[in-house]
């Protein structure tokens, strides 16, 4: 009838695609660029039934919800965001029947270096003797700010819950701080059923009450360590600033440093805006451990049990990952993280060789329960050339901004790595404090009032700008904030909203593991096509790789000439680049190509 509703239900077979043990599957979604844009949600679910375990689960196109995960099975669902471009569904999984499985997806321009990305994930069916006991001291600010918004109990419920979680070959201590610190135990415990109450009696009987004595309580859970192959970790959470003994956060840095045992990492949560994220974010990054932050309107007691839950079970700890011949460098995160039940490590970095490497051997090394132990993986491919997983690119940078937004905040600014920052935010299309501004065409944005203050346009071949006070150049694009504009020098922004939204975001950068795409990013202006970032200049959508008068050959084409759809036969790659316009510059396999409209 009319105005009726027809489904339709599509059924197909299709061989997936196999590499180094990594299946890869892909789900047209993208509309393309002549197609209207779908106003709608996209919703998927993805059922995976293998002969082997089902292991690696990896989209970088979309988040997506793990619903069940059994053996030899798994249940994926994802959904897309109202009102964004549509984007393909991409998925790779893992079959493997080891203890921990490996996948590996690489991407390499002919004469560059190339990219790869290592996913480990353990085997869901551990058994309790399989897992390493640990020693854990957990540090609670227990100052009189804690009172505030129920503050307290939400933490002392997360608290509760992460020592009744031990399991009793683990030992563990617990320090309140305030005015000064004062510990349950002067020694670990062991985390038997009596040990477990005592835990529970004296943090029910905490009351919030005087200063922050951040110093002396850090170095009191320290010294509560020996040398060992145990996991060792400290967890310390405060909602506020050092206010009581040391408080200068340099001195504070260096008394933990000086404390300090091999292996024992330091987890930081700082609770509300009054806290100094340089100084948690220092101490983690310092001490192999991750800071994270609760704002007000998210529940401390959900979030920190979360982590309890998570840490509750290592499967194999102090890992260390040799390639073999690859010569590879810039890998994140910088140092490997311990491995824990259900959870997946993702390496990223760069890779160069001078021949083809067809047959790497992996070597994973690492400790799991009382024993060191090896696994090797074998037959892995490290490419001269490989025009898959285009993605790798830009995820990689993503996280090296996070790094390096890191060091800035914690050591302070220096030159070389802001306009490191500068370079990639422009190439990759990736918003920093340093690129807030975009250069739109002129005429693009008829309504964008340009900024009061100068602003200096940096890279003049990409048209991202900084924001530092400059004298104004003669007729410059139209400008407008692709997002609330952040501090000139944020090496100095510590405590307050701002801060903690910076060191979130440069976290979340370090953890990506796929390719965000900005919402304040017009498309209109810019674009992120197979790996590379494009911008609208002067009608010419032009790749942020291409400088002038770099001495590369190039090579010009007319748009559906004879000569045009040739090198397209020739070289297929360069079709979804060509697919943005009429009018176009992409440097690729080092020569420049532009396609000029074609004369009427």
């Amino acid at each position: 009838p009319a105005r009726s509703d027809k489904k339709l239900e599509l059924t197909y077979t299709q061989v997936l695609n196999a590499e180094s043990g990594t299946v890869s599957y892909r789900y047209p979604l993208g509309t393309g660029r002549n197609v209207s844009q779908i106003t709608g949600t996209v919703s998927g679910r993805v059922e995976i039934e293998g002969k082997d375990p089902v292991r690696n689960i990896y989209s970088p196109s979309h988040q997506i919800d793990l619903a069940h995960h059994g053996a030899k099975s798994a249940r994926i669902s994802f959904e897309s965001e109202p009102g964004k471009e549509a984007q393909d569904f991409q998925l790779f999984y893992s079959l493997s029947r080891e203890d921990f499985g490996l996948s590996l997806l690489t991407h390499r321009e002919p004469g560059k270096d190339g990219y790869f990305l290592l996913l480990i994930s353990p085997k869901d069916d551990w058994s309790e003797a399989e897992y390493a006991a640990k020693d854990i001291v957990f540090v609670l600010d227990t100052s009189g700010s804690m009172n505030e918004e129920g503050k307290m109990e939400k933490a002392r419920a997360a608290l509760l819950f992460g020592i009744r979680s031990l399991h009793p070959e683990d030992r563990f201590n617990v320090i309140s701080f305030a005015g000064e610190e004062r510990l349950m135990e002067k020694n670990l415990i062991n985390a038997n059923d009596d040990g477990r109450a005592e835990g529970v009696k004296f943090v029910s009987a905490l009351k919030p009450n005087g200063g922050t004595n951040i110093n002396d309580s850090l170095r009191a859970a320290l010294r509560q360590f020996e040398k060992g192959d145990r996991p060792r970790m400290v967890v310390f959470m405060t909602d506020g600033l050092p206010t009581v003994g040391e408080t200068n956060v340099n001195h504070i840095v260096e008394n933990v440093r000086d404390e300090r045992v091999d292996g024992v990492r330091l987890f930081t949560f700082g609770v509300g805006y009054d806290v100094n994220t340089a100084l948690l974010d220092r101490l983690a990054s310092d001490n192999g451990g991750v800071a994270d932050y609760v704002e007000p309107k998210e529940n401390l007691e959900v979030k920190v049990s979360n982590f309890f839950a998570k840490v509750n079970y290592p499967v194999l700890t102090n890992l260390r990952l040799d390639l073999g011949d690859v010569q590879t460098d810039l890998i994140y995160p910088r140092s490997m993280p311990d491995l824990f039940k259900g959870a997946q490590l993702a390496l990223i970095g760069r890779y160069r060789n001078e021949g083809e490497l067809r047959s790497v051997r992996a070597l994973l090394t690492g400790r799991a329960g009382q024993s060191t132990r090896s696994f090797a993986y074998e037959n892995l491919r490290f490419p001269l050339k490989e025009d898959d997983h285009d993605f790798l690119p830009r995820l990689w940078a993503t996280r090296r901004v996070g790094w390096l937004m890191e060091q800035i905040r914690s050591n302070g600014e220096q030159k070389e790595l802001r306009d490191e920052i500068v370079d990639l935010g422009t190439r990759y299309g990736i918003v920093t404090p340093y690129t807030s501004y975009l250069a739109l065409e002129q005429g693009a944005a008829a309504q964008a009032d340009a900024p009061s203050n100068g602003i200096n346009f940096s890279g003049g071949q990409t048209g991202v700008v900084r924001q530092e006070s400059a004298q104004r150049r003669p007729s410059p694009p139209m400008s407008r904030p692709m997002a609330t504009a952040m501090p000139k020098d944020v090496s100095r922004v510590s405590t307050g909203e701002a801060a903690v939204q910076m060191s979130k975001r440069a976290r979340a950068q370090q953890d990506a593991t796929r390719v965000e795409r900005d919402d304040e990013a017009p498309s209109t202006v810019v674009r992120s096509v197979g790996g590379k970032t494009f911008y609208l200049r002067e009608g010419v959508w032009t790749d942020a790789e291409f400088k002038a008068d770099t001495g590369k050959p190039e090579t010009t084409l007319t748009f559906g000439s004879d000569a045009y759809f040739a090198l397209l036969k020739d070289k297929p790659r360069l079709a979804e680049f060509f697919s943005l316009g009429e009018r176009l510059v992409v440097v690729y396999e080092g020569r420049i190509y532009r396609v000029n409209a074609a004369t009427p």
